[in-house]
């Protein structure tokens, strides 16, 4: 079922009815690093036992890497000792061996299990993203291009992604050995562990400072870099008509426009995070020259032994690598945190307004409309629609004319509850359609638009779109009554010629004639035809209106037509013009009172008399 149109580029006003509604209103989030983070940890929440299993892999692998360092010290005593205890020095040797070549095999280990841990962990997260979009109101999507969300789906994911794969693991093991090789400082030397822990307060001022200004940069960057793809997914879906207005080098300057400021952002970004590992590297060194010199001192006074000395310096070097790599990993998930909060900013809008509490389906319509003193606007304080009030009989055909912009589209919107109305009430079949269940409501329509969409698939697949379980005979009847069976018959494949993006392949005409073979399958109750005849030539036009004069009886039928000879025959024309009604009547009623109708059809037909 394809979608109606919508006013481009407008959200819906906040309104307030005896329901309690407010269509696609956006729940406003602060933007919070630390929020962000509790949130992606959240993401993990089916992965506990996974990463339980990683944490005790990890704790053995710090576990051998602290022992290490103190077999290290021992060696390097028994040596100073002299000869007489090389076999003591054999053993450390071997268990030194054994350990590094088991952290090794658990190092490759948890990699690979945290690599699984993650692709599970953001496939829920791109899942719930998808899913998300498919529930969001039709004013989230006229406010946003589609390029945009689409990075939103895309590259902020993968930003997600790589931060969890890089980060995870590396801070629960860094943790542990800041942690294991304090403890073990502390336990060989107060003295030398209060030296090096001298130089903790400049890295963490460093890396404050730091990540305080990349996070700006790097959420920048991410929208900068939606911003290129919206521009990307508009310029190569419209590319006929970029094409046909010569207008490639306007789109390219437009795109070096665009890609030169994502590049001035990413740069600095870059740049500004690169600063962190060399000055990092600044303050180690001086942190073990520091170490170096205390250490020597208390050698020369025999209060400690070399071999401390040397497994000391080890431990350092284990104490401060994880910081730098913390620092580092704090800087890589600015990156993902900004991917995250764009994509959690989306999962936190409001979906479409639950059905009341006593909604009940919408079972066998006989469709009788009525309109009651509806008023509505998309954005607060500008209505588009001013008390618009009309009845449509059960297997009526009505028609909406008037200038563009007149508030024929916003009416079938508000119909098919893609906005609810700000004041007022809209009753099918003597209820508030506000009462219905939104799916059961809105299957009961079915949709032949101007602008048609066609998936990727199969012409057959397209066709049964509405009615997923119809027979092969079924689609092949639909497309007769639609006359489109003879063009489908001369593909190559016929029924199974697989389309490319949105009918590509296929003629406007072609597509129309599907949409609407895709409608007569469907044989809903409803109907609402919405230029359905605009892109098909005058010959194809007498086969179709006669095939949608056959669909259209017995069902209530809504056509928004701006070539008057199509809805002649139409029950209730209805002359719509800035938000009002301001004529309706059947055909021969309007041109009798020779105003507004009568002149638009004038117009358009040169042996009609225009009236003074």
């Amino acid at each position: 079922m394809s979608r109606p149109r919508t006013q481009p580029g407008m959200g819906p006003a906040r309104h307030g009815n005896r329901f309690g509604m407010a269509a696609g209103m956006a729940v406003s989030k602060p933007k919070n690093f630390k929020m962000t983070i509790r949130r992606m940890w959240n993401v993990f929440g089916k992965e506990t036992r996974i990463l339980t299993i990683i944490f005790l892999i990890l704790l053995a692998d710090v576990t051998l890497m602290l022992a290490a360092p103190y077999g290290i010290g021992k060696a390097v005593d028994v040596m100073a000792e002299g000869g007489a205890q090389t076999g003591m020095l054999g053993m450390i040797v071997l268990a030194l061996l054994i350990a590094y070549v088991a952290d090794g095999v658990l190092t490759l280990l948890q990699g690979w299990i945290m690599a699984g841990v993650a692709q599970r962990a953001v496939q829920r997260l791109r899942t719930s993203l998808f899913a998300k979009l498919q529930k969001l109101p039709v004013a989230f999507f006229d406010s946003r291009t589609h390029g945009e969300l689409m990075s939103r789906l895309s590259n902020d994911i993968d930003n997600v992604s790589s931060s969890i794969s890089q980060s995870t693991a590396q801070l629960m093991s860094g943790g542990l050995m800041i942690a294991g090789s304090l403890v073990m400082m502390l336990a060989l030397s107060p003295i030398l562990t209060i030296s090096c822990l001298a130089t903790v307060p400049l890295v963490w001022l460093l890396t404050k400072s730091i990540a305080k200004r990349t996070r700006l940069l790097f959420k920048n960057q991410q929208i900068q870099l939606g911003r290129l793809n919206g521009h990307m997914e508009e310029t190569i879906s419209g590319i006929h008509v970029v094409k046909a207005f010569n207008q490639e080098q306007n789109v390219i300057a437009q795109f070096e426009a665009t890609n030169q400021e994502l590049l001035k952002v990413g740069l600095k970004a870059q740049i500004l995070s690169g600063f962190l590992m060399p000055f990092m590297n600044v303050i180690n060194n001086l942190g073990f020259a520091l170490v170096a010199i205390v250490g020597g001192l208390l050698a020369v006074e025999e209060m400690i032994t070399v071999g401390v000395i040397a497994s000391f310096l080890s431990y350092s070097r284990q104490f401060v690598r994880p910081l730098n790599e913390m620092a580092n990993i704090f800087n890589v998930l600015q990156s993902g945190v900004a991917g995250a909060e764009r994509v959690f900013e989306v999962l936190d809008e409001q979906e479409e307004i639950e059905d009341v509490r006593h909604a009940v389906p919408l079972i066998h319509p006989r469709g009788h409309v009525v309109f009651d003193r509806v008023s509505f606007g998309y954005r607060p304080g500008q209505p588009i629609l001013h008390d618009v009030s009309f009845e449509a009989k059960a297997g009526s055909t009505t028609a909406l004319v008037g200038p563009t912009g007149a508030g024929k589209t916003t009416i079938v919107n508000l119909l098919t509850r893609f906005y609810d109305v700000t004041d007022g009430t809209i009753l099918l079949d003597g209820r508030d359609i506000r009462e219905y269940t939104r799916d059961s409501l809105r299957s009961s329509f079915g949709f032949v638009l101007q602008d048609t969409y066609l998936f990727s698939g199969t012409i057959r697949e397209n066709i049964k779109y509405g009615k997923p379980d119809a027979t092969d005979a079924e689609v092949e009847e639909a497309a007769r009554l639609a006359n489109a069976d003879p063009f489908i018959r001369r593909l190559p494949k016929g029924y199974d010629t697989v389309l490319s993006e949105n009918g590509g392949n296929l003629s406007q005409g072609q597509r129309q004639l599907l949409a609407i073979a895709r409608v007569i399958l469907a044989k809903p109750a409803l109907l609402i035809l919405d230029e359905a005849t605009s892109s098909i030539d005058t010959r194809t036009e007498i086969h179709i209106q006669e095939a949608l004069r056959k669909l259209m009886e017995g069902r209530t039928s809504f056509v928004i037509a701006h070539r008057l000879n199509t809805i002649r025959d139409a029950d209730t024309i209805m002359v719509v013009d800035g938000g009002r009604i301001v004529e309706q009547g059947s055909h021969d009623e309007l041109m009798a009172k020779r105003g507004t109708y009568c002149r638009m059809f004038a117009s358009q037909f040169a042996n009609v008399e225009v009236p003074q």
